[in-house]
């Protein structure tokens, strides 16, 4: 009985690791564009690119936007599609927090 009640809790965990995993990108290399084609979909946009990498087979932008914030944009290789857009902060720990809350504690 423990060993169906294990199976059974592996199988319905498992699939939830391939669940995680989309914003992998999996394309043969030869289908890939080149660099230069995201250096223009992010002059396209409006980003300043500071560095290209690849991430879990997908290109991975490093710059900063129109405003001069710090991003980071995942792009499909072969398709230019962004998978992902994040801003990244500037600040640590207590510039992130909201005005409000360090008034309460006093930080200020």
């Amino acid at each position: 009985m423990k060993t169906t009640v294990t199976i059974l809790g592996f199988l319905a965990v498992f699939p939830a690791g391939f669940a995680l995993a989309d914003d992998d990108c999996f394309s043969p290399m030869a289908d890939w564009q080149p660099r230069d084609s995201i250096v223009r979909l992010a002059e396209e946009n409006g980003w300043t690119v500071g560095r290209i990498k690849i991430d879990d087979g997908c290109y991975e932008i490093d710059g900063r936007d129109a405003e001069g914030r710090r991003i980071e944009v995942k792009v499909h290789p072969a398709t230019l599609q962004v998978i992902e857009f994040e801003y990244e902060d500037d600040d640590e720990d207590d510039d992130a927090r909201p005005q409000g809350d360090r008034e309460a504690d006093g930080d200020d």
